[in-house]
Parts: structure tokens; C-alpha cells; sequence
């Protein structure tokens, strides 16, 4: 049996974050600024997060995207964002809180 290749990402080149871990880690680039972005497996994640873009809770096991900013050094101002909400997040008005009798248009 010959020995276990490494895997490249799809880009081509290889998955930032070390041998297995269970996230990888990339740099993007958004009109909101510069993020650094980690998506988290969903056997990587053990407990619950709240969802910052649709402010619905990620329940333990479900894979997500941890956010911060770039110039965060230690990463304190982390977010847990589902990956469609973060790749949504430009497109997003600020969520309007309403009473239960306003009117919705």
C-alpha cells in the first residue's frame, strides 16, 4: 500500500490551518473591509452560537463561518454566522424591529 497523499484545496493551492484540523482559514476581502474568515465543520462545533445575520441559533454539529476582522489582532470581536448569512451580509438591510401590531409593509 503506498502512503496517504495530501489533499490541495480546490483553488489549487493547499488548506490553510494545519494537518486535519477541522477548519480552514482564509483572508476575504468585502466592501465592509478586510475579514479573516474560518469555516468550522460541523464536527468541529460543541456548542450553540447566535447567528449575528439572521439572529437565529447555530445548534452544536451544524458547520459555520467564524468572522472577525482583520485589524483584531486576538480575534476577540469573533462572530458564528451560518455560511449563507455571511455570504448574504452586503445584501442585508439592518433588521427592523417591529410591535406585534405594526404593519409589515
Amino acid at each position: 500500500m503506498s502512503p496517504r497523499k495530501n489533499r490541495r484545496a480546490a483553488s489549487g493551492r493547499p488548506a490553510q490551518g494545519g494537518g486535519g484540523g477541522s477548519w480552514a482559514q482564509e483572508t476575504e476581502e468585502g466592501p465592509d473591509g478586510e475579514w479573516i474568515v474560518r469555516a468550522v465543520s460541523g464536527a468541529g462545533s460543541g456548542k450553540a452560537y447566535r447567528c449575528p445575520g439572521c439572529d437565529q441559533e447555530i445548534p452544536p454539529g451544524v458547520g459555520h463561518v467564524v468572522a472577525w476582522r482583520a485589524d483584531d489582532q486576538g480575534g476577540e470581536h469573533r462572530r458564528h454566522w451560518h455560511r449563507p448569512c455571511w455570504q448574504a451580509r452586503s445584501r442585508r438591510s439592518p433588521r427592523v424591529r417591529r410591535s406585534r401590531d405594526a404593519p409589515r409593509y
